[in-house]
């Protein structure tokens, strides 16, 4: 009986290592997909930044002011229609209008730093 006991426990023992290591083989590997989506070495981490302080990504930034392409003049046009439709005077929801804040800030830096990356570019080709 203490032979079949010590068996179970050994099999337990193996089946929770080999499914620990596929969990962190997976974790891994989302971790490693994550760092190219963000554009890795210091524009990933310019980017990583970004998302921290603003608590959004860009892609969410985009998908709530609903726009494809970072345009200044939709972006705005964009902003001032939600955020005044969730005006809380006017029934909205403050907590909305604060996603709606927060994703114009996180285009708005997205914004300032494509400037700042085509101005060396501008001033190559004088």
């Amino acid at each position: 009986m203490a032979k079949y006991l010590a068996q179970i426990i050994v099999m337990g023992g193996q089946v929770i290592g080999r499914a620990f290591a596929r969990a962190l083989k997976q974790e891994y590997q989302a971790s490693q997909e994550a760092a190219k989506r963000a554009g890795g070495g210091k524009a990933g981490a310019s980017r990583v930044e970004a998302n921290f302080k603003t608590g959004m990504t860009l892609e969410e930034a985009k998908e709530i002011l609903n726009v494809d392409k970072l345009e200044p003049e939709l972006v705005q046009k964009n902003y001032d229609h939600l955020f005044q439709v969730n005006d809380k005077t006017k029934g909205g929801s403050f907590y909305l209008q604060s996603k709606v804040y927060r994703a114009k800030e996180r285009l708005d830096q997205e914004m300032k730093h494509e400037t700042k990356k085509q101005e060396p570019s501008k001033e190559n080709k004088m």
